[in-house]
């Protein structure tokens, strides 16, 4: 036995000589299996209505697929006999899904003719227009043994019910008697827990309230002792305050010094004026500051003072390196065609010159913008001590404001601090440069004296060449000619150190390459006739002056032919 739905609904019934009534009655489909031998497969659709309150109310009909079959024929059902249970089944869920509403669209109705004559249970859709029967099946009402069957096998699923019931409910009692000594017993050590805090609590609470006493009355002496010196230090404010106004009358002196500046600097005095207004609001840190901003002031307009010298000091240099640029400039353009090996070098010592005169005045320009900075504080500073007397009556509010006014002038402080800093930065790249300057006048000196040595040698040359020539106007026609080579002219006119010196065939012996060079060097120190590896050969420098002399002088000489 196989059951397909087994649910309690609402149905209509219907008796001949009774009134239509509602009752709940239980609809269960089964499927039994009544197989023999020709086919020991088949089930038979089982249907019964039952009433849990009314235990002999039962109605049954037992469908096989021969059966269903007629009855198929005679209400034009469209489905087979295997899946008539599940739209029976989705009929009855239409029905009981509709019985809560006021106008059920699907209902059941359950009509008897007789209390012991056969009913007729049928699912009925109801419309305005009619009531369309979609099934009817007719039931037969159950016998005595029907109805004891059911009621034996209603009572033995309530003891299985009941034996279920049972062994839940012990073991329910179970549990419950578990956990209600689990329960007691940890209610028995939370109640000493608390007992215990609750005795923790009264000592801590006395302890804490004679602590909090003894704190009291030390803190009353403290705020005493506070006051006492709040009044030490409203004392020691007025006395600095007296002195304050003696260097407010110096510093009124002082500013008729400064008329002149000051009249440059009317533009910003008005803002000043304007932020003057809310440093009204400010005196306090300003009385306490006063004696600082003193020290700090003197300290400013000795490093002003050093500064404008060190200003001074650097515009001068740069108007010397400027004048020694140009004349270097000068020197270097009038010997610019013997020089063209060096004339990257000179070009890029002058490119460092260029940055060097940009920094200078780079650092001109933020030595005027620290002077602007400090000439404005000054001016607020005076402002301030000017301002001292009118703040003496809005002195106790202004407690809760002296913070924002230190750290104010913390950050200028801090300014002032930076602005140092970058000044000792750029005096140490001012020291640099210097360096760098140094080195490249060095070099432009060595190169000009080698430039002035080239140009002794080539004079020196230029005479030898003249003596030469006159020496070999008085010789024979006929006499020995030198033969000219491709050697370099240095190979010529200045043998190296130790060398025997080249002669030319006559009666009498030539020199020593020692009276040669005496006699011949023009009153030119020896060393510069000695090789040297760093030295810039003569015919590198001086080769367009001796390719122009050399060709004239040979013509009119009998020791060179063409």
């Amino acid at each position: 036995m196989e059951t397909l739905f087994n649910r309690l609904l609402e149905v209509v019934v219907r008796c001949r000589d009774c009134e239509d009534r509602k009752a709940n009655v239980r609809v269960s489909i089964q499927l039994q299996l009544t197989g023999s031998n020709p086919n020991p497969h088949r089930r038979d659709l089982v249907l019964k209505l039952t009433d849990d309150k009314d235990p002999y109310f039962l109605f049954s009909l037992s469908v096989s697929e021969e059966d269903f079959q007629s009855l198929k024929v005679q209400q034009g059902l469209l489905v087979d006999f295997s899946a008539f249970p599940q739209k029976f089944i989705d009929l009855l869920e239409l029905c009981s899904s509709e019985q809560c509403s006021d106008a059920p669209r699907f209902v059941l109705h359950l009509t008897c003719q007789s209390p012991e004559g056969p009913a007729h249970f049928s699912v009925v859709e109801t419309n305005a227009f009619k009531h369309l029967n979609h099934l009817s099946l007719r039931l037969a009402p159950g016998s005595d043994r029907d109805v004891r069957d059911h009621l034996a096998a209603c009572l033995s699923a309530v003891k299985a019910e009941k034996q279920a019931l049972d062994v839940k409910l012990k073991k329910t009692e179970e549990d419950l008697s578990r956990q209600l000594s689990y329960a007691q017993q940890t209610l028995c050590e939370r109640s000493k827990e608390l007992e215990k805090l609750r005795s923790d609590w009264t000592h801590q609470t006395s302890s804490l309230s004679s602590r909090h006493a003894e704190e009291l009355q030390s803190e009353r002496e403290k705020s005493a002792e506070l006051q006492q010196q709040a009044e030490r230090l409203r004392e020691e404010l007025q006395s600095r305050l007296a002195q304050l106004e003696e260097s407010c009358r110096d510093l009124t002196r002082d500013k008729y010094q400064q008329e002149a500046a000051l009249r440059d600097l009317q533009t910003k005095l008005q803002h000043a004026d304007q932020e003057s207004q809310r440093w009204k609001q400010q005196c306090q840190a300003a009385r306490r500051e006063n004696g600082q901003l003193d020290s700090e002031l003197q300290q400013q307009q000795s490093l002003v003072v050093r500064l404008q010298t060190r200003v001074a000091v650097l515009e001068q240099e740069s108007r010397d390196q400027q004048q020694l640029m140009k004349r270097t400039h000068d020197v270097l353009e009038a010997t610019q065609q013997q020089k063209e090996s060096m004339k990257e070098n000179v070009d890029s010592k002058a490119a460092q010159t260029r940055k060097l005169e940009a920094t200078v005045k780079s650092l001109s320009e933020e030595l005027l913008k620290a002077n602007g900075i400090i000439q404005k504080l000054q001016a607020e500073v005076r402002a301030l001590l000017g301002k001292v007397k009118l703040k003496n009556t809005v002195t106790v509010s202004q407690e809760k404001r002296l913070q924002d006014t230190s750290q104010k002038l913390q950050r200028a402080e801090q300014q002032l601090h930076d602005l140092e800093q970058q000044l000792a930065d750029r005096d140490l790249q001012v020291e640099k440069l210097k360096e760098q300057l140094d080195g490249t006048v060095q070099k432009l000196n060595e190169s000009r004296d080698v430039l002035k040595t080239n140009e002794n040698v080539i004079s020196w040359l230029n005479k030898q060449l003249n003596e030469k020539q006159l020496q070999k106007s008085y010789l024979p026609a006929d006499g020995p000619r030198l033969p000219l080579t491709a050697a370099p002219l240095q190979d010529h006119f200045l043998p190296p150190t130790g060398a025997p010196a080249a002669h030319h065939p006559a009666p009498a012996p030539p020199p020593p390459p020692a009276a040669i060079h005496s006699r011949d060097s023009g009153g030119l120190d020896p060393k510069y006739f000695e090789r040297r590896d760093d030295s810039i050969p003569v015919y590198g420098l001086s080769s367009n002056l001796l390719h122009k002399e050399l060709p004239q002088r040979a013509k009119s000489s009998a020791y060179f032919s063409a």
